[in-house]
């Protein structure tokens, strides 16, 4: 979706891309940073896929039903011709606690310009104005052209995923941003349990308050996103790479229903 709706300030960091303990306050040098490497260098795979995320914050005050009707029509979405995968429904959770979102909108397209028209489409500008904008307080919105893209276009119903969104401190240099798109690009070889890694610059800057680089993990269920938490030392390891370079952190967990189809 690409909504112009006013949204509130940024995020301090709160918590991991994997794990959902928050940064110890105490700074740590990068001795134990790998030597530089531009994960961005690598050759991008002959398939690109443009991802979308949209995060929700409900009014508190919203009805159930109402809630439902505007997932159910998001979700209708997925029939126009421009979009090669969407899904939207609840959080399983929000890990930022400088956030309180509620729902998600994850769709691809196969180019910036699909996921243009899909945004001008009359039938997502009416879901947006008629089922969207009465519900929500809070909006932010990302995407990215993955650095690499392999596996299925689709993401299958049942499937969890966790969205990572990283805020980095100002003036950072090239070799900076490239140690923390390596550091995030490198957690598929340490997590196993991950099928699926794509990882990008934000190119939508106005709508993700100061995030610019996301990831989404794809996992084959709930079970194994959950499993994340007993890798706590694997996790914490990641973390010590990056931490220094960042202001904020927002993660949240999110599966997709198993009554919503994929494009595989």
């Amino acid at each position: 979706m690409m909504l112009g709706v006013k949204t509130s300030g940024t995020a301090v960091a709160c918590s991991h891309f994997l794990s959902p303990r928050a940064f110890p306050p105490t700074a740590v040098t990068l001795r134990h940073l790998n030597p530089y490497c531009s994960y961005r260098s690598i050759k991008m795979s002959a398939e690109q896929i443009v991802e979308h995320v949209v995060l929700f914050k409900a009014k508190p005050d919203a009805d159930p039903s109402k809630l439902a009707a505007m997932v159910n029509n998001l979700n209708s979405l997925t029939s126009l011709n421009q979009v090669v995968h969407l899904s939207s429904g609840p959080l399983i959770r929000d890990r930022s606690s400088s956030f309180s979102f509620t729902h998600l909108l994850h769709s691809r397209y196969n180019s910036k310009s699909d996921l243009a028209d899909y945004s001008a489409h009359p039938d997502h500008v009416s879901v947006v104005k008629q089922y969207v904008l009465p519900m929500v307080d809070d909006i932010m919105a990302v995407d990215w052209v993955p650095i690499e893209f392999s596996g299925p276009t689709g993401v299958p119903p049942g499937s969890a995923m966790r969205l990572t969104f990283l805020k980095l401190k100002e003036n950072l240099g090239e070799n900076e941003k490239s140690q923390v798109l390596s550091a995030v690009g490198g957690i598929k070889e340490k997590f196993p349990g991950i099928e699926q890694l794509t990882v990008g610059e934000n190119f939508s800057p106005g709508r993700a308050k100061g995030f610019s680089i996301a990831s989404i993990a794809v996992f084959k269920g709930v079970d194994e996103l959950e499993a994340l938490e007993s890798q706590t030392e694997l996790a914490n390891e990641q973390k010590e790479k990056v931490k220094d370079f960042l202001d904020g952190v927002v993660v949240v967990d999110y599966a997709v229903l198993p009554t919503q189809s994929a494009s595989l």
